[in-house]
């Protein structure tokens, strides 16, 4: 990535953070039009793939999230994927490599809710699930070089 990439990057994370173009653009010591068109070349290059909102689980009443290492039983991987996908209270998964297959976070209301989803993939997968006390690093960019 240029330096010009690193920078316009940077702008990005600044407006996130002030959530402002304009008082990102102060603190940038640049106009908000110089740092809107930094975004819009990003966008173009693929470098910024969406904007998001960041909704509270909690708030929503799922106050407990889940980590689930899942290894499908042989022949079921495809399967475990698609049921993986159709259960909404797993928030992200990863396909990892190793003994188990999957990795997924969940948010849930109860630990009987986890249960039952648990359930739900237990003839097809072997599963091991840790409750989350703090997330002690929240999703963050790796570093800007």
């Amino acid at each position: 990535m240029s330096a010009l990439e690193v920078e316009a990057v940077r702008a990005f994370v600044m407006i996130a953070d002030l959530q402002s173009f304009t008082r990102a653009a102060v603190a940038l010591g640049s106009t908000q039009g110089a740092v809107s068109v930094k975004l819009k070349r990003l966008e173009e290059r693929g470098v910024i793939r969406a904007f998001t909102i960041e909704v509270d689980p909690a708030a929503l009443g799922y106050t407990l999230q889940a980590i689930v290492r899942i290894r499908p039983l042989p022949g079921k991987l495809h399967m475990v994927q698609d049921l993986i996908q159709q259960i909404a209270q797993f928030s992200e998964c990863d396909k990892v490599t190793g003994d188990d297959c999957f990795v997924a976070r969940l948010h849930i209301r109860s630990i009987d809710e986890l249960d039952k989803i648990l359930d739900r993939i237990a003839d097809k997968a072997e599963t091991s699930s840790s409750i989350v006390k703090a997330q002690p690093v929240k999703r963050r960019l790796p570093p800007l070089l």
